[in-house]
């Protein structure tokens, strides 16, 4: 009777386990489509929505997987049968060589599992590596332009050039390359100091000839023209939050949320006395984005 009770025993145990790997079969075939397809949409630039799906299918496979895995296919008692050592009947005999069997059966079922679980990491470190390639784009390359070129006039706002004696000390005007008058992103404040003022680093000592130096006009905290100057204390003031910028330190911020300087412009002067730009800004301008402090 205990014989017949074991061997249905075992009978009902592998119908299980056939049955759990028949399901983490298909959950894993589910999830591994679910990853193939999460790759496809990411690389050919498909919608969010696609992209979240596939991947909570993904995730779901795996976990549905696992589920089941550790309720049809793991063992679920522990034996504790401590006795003196007896001989063993022949029926006892023939039990055992069955569960070796059967044993030797789940260590294959066991490496078959091993096999889908290093398929399925081979799919999440695909995916991983693909979503690092976005980690640390600028949301827009255009960002990192830093608009003006080399040997380009600065132009006021009604077209004319500006020579080196177009401004007093003590006065601003805002400037424009050449190509790009009016532009938002290219505006520039453009204002004439005394040169023996200037505490500019050695690597900028030349960028202002004649007492001139040009600032970006787009705050760097939240994009608004810098458009105030206090002669009296050769400062830049932002109307929208009040950050203050040193212009004669390179336009460093000196109070408000500002935490970043405002981008120089290079400038030197042509033989005509005509002011142009040595090259871009220091950095592109505007307000902190991807990467940067705000």
């Amino acid at each position: 009777m205990t014989e017949n009770i074991g061997h249905e025993s075992r009978q009902e145990t592998t119908h299980r386990r056939r049955w759990g790997m028949l399901f983490v079969l298909i959950s894993f075939v589910v999830a591994i489509a679910a990853g193939i397809g999460f790759l496809v949409v990411y690389w050919t630039h498909g919608s969010n929505m696609w992209l979240g799906g596939t991947l909570a299918i993904f995730f779901g496979g795996l976990g549905w997987m696992l589920v089941i895995w550790s309720h049809m296919l793991m063992s679920h008692k522990e034996v504790v049968d401590p006795r003196e050592t007896l001989a063993s009947e022949a029926h006892e005999v023939d039990g055992m060589f069955e569960d070796i069997n059967a044993g030797q059966r789940d260590i294959h079922r066991r490496n078959l599992l091993k096999w889908l679980l290093a398929g399925g990491a081979g799919v999440i470190a695909a995916m991983a590596i693909s979503l690092i390639s976005s980690v640390g784009e600028s949301p827009n390359p255009q960002l990192d332009d830093t608009i003006w070129k080399r040997g380009q006039r600065l132009m006021t706002q009604d077209g004319k050039p500006v020579t080196v004696d177009f401004l007093e000390p003590g006065s601003t005007v805002v400037v424009f390359p050449e190509d790009q008058i009016g532009s938002e992103r290219a505006q520039t404040v453009l204002i004439r100091v005394h040169p023996q003022h200037l505490d500019l680093s050695k690597k900028r000592a030349d960028w202002a000839p004649m007492g001139y130096v040009a600032y970006s006009r787009v705050c760097t905290h939240a994009g608004c023209p810098v458009g105030l100057y206090e002669a009296s204390i050769d400062t830049l003031l932002c109307p929208c939050h009040q950050s203050t910028f040193n212009v004669l330190r390179g336009a460093q911020p000196t109070g408000g949320p500002a935490a970043r300087t405002l981008p120089q412009l290079p400038l030197y002067a042509d033989a005509d006395g005509t002011l142009r730009a040595r090259g871009g800004f220091t950095a592109p301008p505007g307000p902190g984005f991807w990467g940067m402090p705000s």
